[in-house]
């Protein structure tokens, strides 16, 4: 469970400090990030924009501990988790972050209220909590009238919303998010991107959501432009 100060507003929860990541490109590298830094706080939602191929994933998936940096460091909730083992890193993600993609990635066989569930089962939750939980997420994401049906019982955004519940299902302390409605038309993103900013602030989690939607970005706390390889304010760019 988190600790009572980590859900102060206003608290740091995850920094990376001077992150580097290189990828091998035939015999040469490829460095995306090239000494970038990030504060993250409880309670906000900060916009991450930058041109595709900029990087954007890749810092997502070096923040939420999928894959090692080449330099630098990641911390989290106060803990250097750079260079975790692999049993604890599954562990840091599992309790201190969620995550929510373009594609939902829902499991077909099972219910919105299944597909909540299980990620809180699986972390070792109580199933009767775990049921109660994932009931409140989906009714505050205005699914309560559909937690039973499967995935392709659903619309687009419907299914995009589930994920979204399922993301933050564990209570984690940050919520890493690509391109969460980029896969959606626009009357629907805005829709779902409403419900997303609503429920994230209301339970008091960071979100650091990945978009290329420079509409939606400048409705977010902060707003930060990853250019070539480091993070600037990107504020100005969002008006």
């Amino acid at each position: 469970m988190n600790e009572p100060a980590a859900r102060v507003l206003g608290r740091s929860v995850m920094r990376l400090e001077g992150v580097v990541r290189t990828y091998r490109e035939g015999e040469g590298q490829l460095e995306v990030l090239k000494g970038a830094d990030l504060d993250v706080r409880a309670g906000e939602i900060v916009a991450l924009v930058g041109p595709s191929g900029s990087g954007k994933s890749s810092l997502l998936h070096v923040a939420g501990l999928l894959e090692a940096p080449n330099g630098g460091r990641i911390v989290i909730d106060g803990r250097d988790c750079t260079k975790l083992k692999d049993k604890e890193r599954t562990q840091t993600r599992r309790t201190k972050l969620g995550f929510v993609y373009q594609f939902h990635h829902l499991l077909p066989e099972f219910t919105a209220l299944e597909n909540v569930t299980m990620p809180q089962l699986i972390a070792g939750a109580d199933h009767k909590a775990a049921r109660e939980q994932a009931q409140r997420l989906l009714g505050a994401l205005g699914l309560a009238d559909r937690v039973t049906h499967r995935p392709a019982e659903l619309s687009g955004g419907e299914q995009q919303r589930v994920a979204i519940a399922r993301g933050l299902a564990n209570k984690p302390l940050v919520l890493l998010a690509d391109e969460p409605t980029g896969n959606l038309d626009p009357k629907t993103s805005k829709l779902v991107f409403d419900y997303l900013m609503g429920l994230v602030h209301s339970e008091g989690t960071a979100a650091l959501i990945a978009t290329h939607n420079l509409e939606l970005a400048a409705r977010m706390d902060r707003v930060l432009l990853l250019h070539e390889g480091t993070l600037l304010d990107g504020r100005d760019l969002a008006r």
